[in-house]
């Protein structure tokens, strides 16, 4: 005995497959199109990245003095020069240290602050709020806020409270490491609730569920957070490191007013010699050397840290 399969009862399949829509392919004028939007982001990166990077590459290899009209090719003199100079050196050594310190430590305190503040407790908005807006102005400003309150003298606010309690003034800006502490803290104080925010945004994307189901399971507050919620932190992780070093690494504005570079060179940074050496000295040779030699280590750095938000992202995957 056979079965035959009726054409009514194929009919329709057959039918639905000749109404889908087959898909379209892409042609060459769409290819031409999509080259065509990308043009302008080019032009602005030739203009805004390539072609400066290359000067500065040009003028690091001459004794240009900037409105000078003339220059000679002196070579690798003035990558020597760079190496040569402390202040070059404190000033490069103290920008590293500032965006590894930064990122550490604002990492360590916005991960259980943003945990904290997932939380339900009375004056839970006012306080994201508050930890958020904290880091809102802009940082020259906090600088010169905390320069008044750090005051190596007797009326800043800080020896003021210890001279109320028996104490004496503590040189806090005056002292090359306890400057270097307070910027470093000034920092982190102004950027950790806005991290922490960016941290609070990926909690409240995690399902509840899952804590359920691992509250149910047994798992304690500890291996909640190891098994859920720092996998799931992965992605913000990575982006909130990658702006911490690189706005680390080009920090200009709150060492600068905060203690213009000093005591001696221990809070200058790397773009405040750039542009001390480039613009107020026109020691444009030297600037730019130390320009090009700031960009390989910023290139460094964040390869480095590329390669380690992979790994961490293995790690946790």
């Amino acid at each position: 005995m056979t079965t035959t399969l009726s054409a009514p009862s194929i009919a329709p399949a057959a039918a639905a497959q000749r109404s889908r829509p087959a898909p379209k392919r892409r042609t060459s004028g769409d290819s031409v199109a999509a080259q065509i939007f990308l043009l302008p982001i080019v032009a602005i990166f030739i203009v805004l990245v390539a072609v400066p990077t290359g000067q500065s590459v040009f003028f690091s290899l001459t004794d240009s003095k900037g409105f000078a009209p003339t220059y000679e090719w002196v070579g690798l003199d003035n990558y020597a020069a760079v190496f040569a100079d402390p202040s070059l050196l404190e000033g490069l050594g103290f920008t590293l240290l500032f965006a590894v310190a930064t990122t550490i430590v604002i990492t360590v305190l916005a991960i259980p602050l943003a945990v904290a503040l997932n939380k339900r407790f009375f004056g839970r908005t006012f306080a994201r709020s508050l930890f958020f807006f904290v880091g809102v102005p802009a940082l020259a400003i906090i600088g010169l806020i905390w320069q008044y309150i750090f005051s190596p003298l007797g009326n800043g606010a800080v020896n003021v409270v210890l001279g109320g309690l028996g104490f004496d003034a503590v040189p806090w800006l005056a002292d090359s490491v306890l400057a270097r502490f307070c910027v470093i803290f000034v920092a982190v104080w102004a950027a950790v609730g806005w991290h922490a925010t960016l941290y609070l945004a990926y909690l409240q994307s995690i399902p509840a569920d899952l804590y359920e189901q691992a509250q149910i399971d047994g798992a304690n507050g500890y291996r909640q957070f190891w098994a859920i919620t720092m996998p799931e932190l992965v992605p913000a992780l990575v982006v909130s490191t990658f702006l911490l070093v690189t706005s680390g690494l080009k920090v200009y504005d709150l060492p600068f007013t905060m203690t213009k570079g000093g005591p001696g060179y221990s809070t200058n940074t790397i773009t405040q010699q750039i542009m001390t050496r480039g613009l107020s000295q026109f020691d444009v040779g030297v600037g730019s050397a130390l320009a090009v030699l700031f960009t390989v280590a910023c290139l460094v750095v964040v390869l480095i840290q590329m390669r380690a938000a992979s790994a961490l992202s293995r790690r946790f995957s």
